[in-house]
């Protein structure tokens, strides 16, 4: 299991929020940490330890009044780590050649694909032309609803009628490399992962999935890898010491690498 870090930009600045507090009116969200440091700081201080696959997301759509700040904030912390960070937020086939030229090694998509609480197969397709199925991750970002986890768009505000399962999985892997996934129900409270989602991961083991949400302790660190069967990756946001949390970042890196998987789990 790996360890996938994260620059979330809100409003022109690094943060961590509560994921289903984010609103595009007035750009409101409930924030657990605001940064001092910029987005470059975050991402030459994972470029030191060579931390790959990570992800910045854009947390402003293109409409809000911060948007450009928030993008440049983006576009610097891939220039500081050329090559070593996904980005994701608002992406579409128009504008994803962009930001890999100026240095994200993959695009990530969801609300461009996932759209009017569908898949949107045009969109799916245009979007996998554009920048190759190589260079693409899907965020299939759920929550969960009358016992089933289904993707949500629009800020985690909208299901789809998408359910995250493995047939889903299967059909959705022929157009992308990654498939990162927040569960939106418990990101940004450190209260705890989603087993049930993260049980279902692990059992699929096609391509590489990122799995973001909850994680507050060492023991969610081990469920995440008990139950992923050490093929899903994760990321810690608000409880990381980084972020004003209770994890040292070091012993979160030291833990991904050397919990045992425990069978029959």
């Amino acid at each position: 299991m790996q360890f996938r870090p994260c620059i979330d930009i809100h409003n022109g600045k690094v943060k961590q929020i509560v994921g289903g507090s984010l609103r595009d009116q007035n750009d409101q969200a409930v924030e657990n940490f605001v940064a001092e440091q910029d987005a470059a700081w975050f991402a030459g201080f994972y470029r030191k330890d060579n931390l790959t696959g990570g992800h910045i997301i854009l947390l402003n759509p293109p409409t809000s009044e911060y948007y450009e700040a928030t993008k440049n904030q983006a576009l610097a912390a891939l220039r500081a780590w050329p090559g070593g960070m996904m980005l994701g937020g608002g992406i579409h086939d128009s504008n994803a050649k962009e930001f890999l030229e100026a240095g994200a090694s993959h695009v990530i998509v969801t609300s461009y694909v996932f759209k009017n609480g569908t898949i949107h197969q045009e969109h799916l397709n245009r979007i996998r032309d554009a920048v190759g199925k190589e260079r693409l991750v899907l965020d299939l970002s759920c929550r969960k609803r009358d016992g089933r986890y289904f993707i949500v768009t629009d800020r985690w505000q909208k299901f789809t009628d998408v359910p995250v399962t493995h047939e889903t999985l299967d059909r959705l892997s022929e157009y992308c490399q990654e498939f990162l996934i927040h569960a939106a129900d418990v990101e940004g409270k450190a209260a705890g992962v989603e087993e049930e989602l993260l049980q279902m991961l692990g059992e699929w083991q096609g391509i590489p999935i990122t799995y973001a949400g909850g994680v507050g302790s060492f023991r969610d660190l081990a469920t995440v890898k008990t139950l992923g069967k050490n093929h899903v990756d994760v990321t810690v946001g608000s409880a990381l010491d980084l972020f004003g949390g209770s994890m040292p970042y070091q012993e979160v890196l030291d833990t991904c690498r050397e919990i045992p998987v425990v069978s029959g789990k």
